[in-house]
């Protein structure tokens, strides 16, 4: 498998990752790779193939949460001809695909119960049987899964299966995030830059200023290393100078025309009553202070906007929120009273 995209990076926790990756490469177990999206988990599976003594045999990718759940097992098991309404002809699975060589789940976080407990067969066993079919196959397989889910938290919730979670973790490799690898940056930018430069046919690469690399630095990178990548390569070919690049721009949304929607103005969907660390629905604006804003009415709107952002960068789910913010659900239950960010029967209601 070939890829035009490269490890790279230098800082000390992303080099401890890979480490681990790497010696864990030579042991024929299970391998966890634990990250944010776009971190680089499929870069790490490719990396703990190539460096196994399997890097001759097929490294067979599947993603977990492309498929609807109906089709998954017979994606990772096969299935006989007439199996089910489409089954025209039989079908070898990833299993069977992957035979001798190394099996990529990316989102495992997301398989279904039942394709668990056909999973922990194969995994404890060696052994898959198509759907359809009564015969077991024996399968040499080695499994790297990915996921960017805390798995312990979902065994706590019944929604992962605690005995398969001890098989596939043998090692279990977990990727900074890229506001953890500020050094990384502007290396990652540099690449990136002088790639799209050359795809572009540009006699040369001007870098990026100053204030351009302070940009870069500064901002939070919630898409990691695939936005920064965006980032960079649209910064690029909007740059038609020979002078360094001045003008990033982080969200390729932003236009004084775009549609003119709000909280507000979006009907707002209640949540369920089984779900009751929700709030009811978004909260209103932050009400503007009196002018002129003094310290302490500068801190107070300052503080409520981040509420409002932390909670709708949650889905407006209050555990998730203080979580984010590094608070207990207490603390942020008492900040979002403060602020009038949930009503008193509905605080009622909550706690």
């Amino acid at each position: 498998m070939e890829r035009t995209t490269q490890v790279i990076g230098q800082s000390g926790a992303f080099l401890d990752a890979l480490e681990l990756a790497s010696r864990a490469a030579a042991l024929d177990r299970p391998v966890l790779v634990i990250g944010e999206r776009g971190t680089g988990k499929e870069l790490v599976a490719e990396r703990l193939h190539r460096l196994s003594p399997r890097w001759d045999q097929p490294l067979v990718i599947m993603n977990c949460a492309a498929l609807p759940e109906t089709l998954i097992e017979a994606e990772l098991f096969g299935h006989e001809s007439g199996a089910f309404t489409g089954a025209t002809k039989a079908r070898a699975g990833r299993f069977e695909e992957a035979h001798r060589g190394t099996l990529f789940l990316d989102e495992l976080g997301t398989l279904s119960m039942a394709a668990q407990d056909r999973l922990l067969r194969a995994v404890e066993y060696g052994e898959v049987t198509r759907i359809g079919s009564s015969r077991p196959m024996r399968v040499d397989v080695r499994i790297v899964a990915a996921t960017n889910e805390h798995l312990p938290d979902k065994v706590a919730r019944h929604q992962f299966r605690a005995d398969l979670l001890d098989r596939l973790s043998f090692e279990v490799v977990t990727l900074p995030p890229l506001r953890a690898r500020v050094d990384d940056v502007m290396v990652l930018a540099e690449h990136f830059g002088r790639r799209m430069a050359a795809e572009l046919n540009r006699d040369g690469w001007p870098g990026f200023t100053l204030a351009a690399e302070t940009q870069l630095k500064g901002y939070d990178w919630p898409g990691n290393v695939r936005e920064l990548r965006n980032v960079v390569e649209r910064a690029v070919y909007r740059w038609d100078d020979d002078t360094p690049i001045d003008t990033i721009v982080f969200d390729p949304f932003q236009s004084p025309h775009r549609p003119a929607t709000s909280l507000a103005s979006t009907p707002s969907v209640a949540p369920p009553a089984a779900a009751p660390e929700h709030v009811d629905a978004p909260p209103p604006p932050c009400a503007d202070p009196v002018q002129p804003m003094d310290y302490k009415a500068r801190l107070a709107r300052f503080e409520c906007e981040m509420l409002q952002t932390a909670l709708a960068d949650n889905r407006f789910n209050q555990r998730a929120t203080a979580e984010a913010l590094g608070l207990s659900y207490d603390q942020l239950r008492h900040a979002l009273k403060r602020h009038g960010l949930i009503s008193g029967a509905s605080s009622e209601s909550v706690a």
